[in-house]
């Protein structure tokens, strides 16, 4: 018994001692640098999304909301009001879903699966309808919905449902499932797609398997204090917003 105890305990010991070589220091502190970032060798910042934040005047930012110019915090500026734009899934560290495209199908925002989209048979000429192309909100005028990037007459909303899931309407339909969350949805020139929502935690990609998940590839969800419980075992992740060409169109109406 004295002889297993002994060994449980020298496992332990050279598990604490394996643990503290993996820490890095950085100025007067040690780091863990699965967890952390050391910037100009002083100032540590968290390791978001499988991105390490950036440092600038006494703060850690995010590189797809804001930029540090002669040392001061600046916020990207909106992509211009009806500017297309296509998003793309960013995290390093999760090369299952880093560079995946986010696709419309099935009225919601998909990663690793094809775009569904439809074009009238007759009468009518319709884009190819392969790729998901959004179309950014008029900021300067207060709204911040952005939409689909579409022909079809009325147009198709974006907008986040009660579990997080990102939606967009049906063609000559303006219905949205109630609780819904239209807005506070932000594309920012050269950074990423924001929710700026109240509680708001960032996004995640969820696998068929992981609550909320369904079909094939993954499902992209807006993170917040209802639902992070549920989508622990989602990966997180950034959209990184890439303009299209001006007078692109995505389809005549996505599916």
């Amino acid at each position: 018994m004295t002889k297993t105890l002994g060994l449980a305990l020298a496992g332990l010991l050279a598990a604490a001692g394996s643990a503290r070589a993996d820490l890095q220091t950085c100025g007067d502190a040690q780091y863990d640098p699965s967890q952390y970032v050391c910037d100009d060798g002083n100032f540590l910042c968290p390791i978001v999304a499988g991105e390490g934040l950036s440092y600038c005047s006494g703060a850690c930012y995010s590189k797809f909301m804001y930029t540090c110019t002669n040392n001061a915090l600046t916020q990207l500026t909106p992509l211009a009001a009806g500017t297309p734009f296509t998003l793309t899934v960013s995290n390093p560290t999760a090369a299952a879903v880093d560079g995946l495209a986010v696709d419309a199908c099935n009225l919601r925002w998909n990663l690793g699966i094809e775009t569904c989209s439809y074009c009238p048979t007759t009468g009518v000429e319709c884009p190819v309808g392969n790729t998901t192309v959004v179309s950014a909100p008029d900021t300067a005028a207060g709204s911040s919905t952005p939409a689909m990037d579409v022909i079809v007459p009325g147009g198709q909303a974006v907008y986040l449902d009660p579990s997080g899931a990102v939606g967009y309407t049906q063609a000559h339909s303006a219905q949205i499932p109630g609780g819904s969350i239209t807005g506070g949805l932000v594309p920012y020139s050269g950074g990423g797609f924001v929710n700026l929502n109240s509680g708001g935690y960032g996004w995640a990609a969820c696998p068929p398997t992981a609550a909320g998940g369904g079909g094939t590839g993954y499902t992209l969800f807006a993170v917040n204090a209802d639902n992070k419980a549920t989508l622990a075992g989602c990966t997180p992740v950034n959209l990184k917003v890439n303009p299209q060409p001006s007078g692109t169109i995505g389809a005549w109406q996505y599916t």
